[in-house]
C-alpha cells in the first residue's frame, strides 16, 4: 500500500499526486491538517528518513522559530515541534511498503515506481 503524506494546498504534494494519477498507481493521501499527525507518526518518519531533512528549514513555520530553538535542535525535540507544527515537515513523505521517501522528483518516483 502507497501513502503520500502532506498538505492538500501544497505544489509539491500536487505534482506528487498528479505522477501518481498520471501513472496509475494506485495511493492513498494523508493531510496533516485533515487527518492530523501523532507522535508516533513523525517518530517512524524520523527513524526511516534523516531527521535533519525531515524539517523544512525553508518554511515560514521554521524561519519563525527562535535562534535558541534552531541552534539547539535534537532528534527528539524536532519530533516534538513536527507534531505541534505539521506544517513543517518537509513534503512529501511517501511510504511504499516499509520504503520511505522524503521530497517529489519525476526522477525519483521514476525509480521507485519502474
Amino acid at each position: 500500500m502507497i501513502t503520500l503524506y502532506g498538505i492538500s494546498n501544497c505544489d509539491t504534494i500536487k505534482k506528487a499526486k498528479k505522477y501518481l494519477t498520471d501513472n496509475n498507481i494506485e495511493f492513498t493521501f494523508h493531510d496533516y491538517r485533515k487527518e492530523g499527525v501523532n507522535e508516533q507518526m513523525v517518530a517512524e518518519f524520523a527513524n526511516k528518513l534523516d531527521w535533519e531533512q525531515l524539517v523544512n528549514k525553508r518554511g515560514t513555520t521554521y524561519r519563525a522559530l527562535s535562534d535558541e530553538q534552531k541552534q539547539n535542535l535534537t532528534k527528539q525535540n524536532a519530533i516534538q515541534l513536527l507534531v505541534q507544527q505539521p506544517a513543517m515537515i518537509k513534503r512529501p513523505v511517501l511510504v511504499n511498503g516499509t520504503d520511505f521517501y522524503l521530497g517529489f522528483k519525476v526522477a525519483q518516483y521514476d525509480e521507485i515506481f519502474k
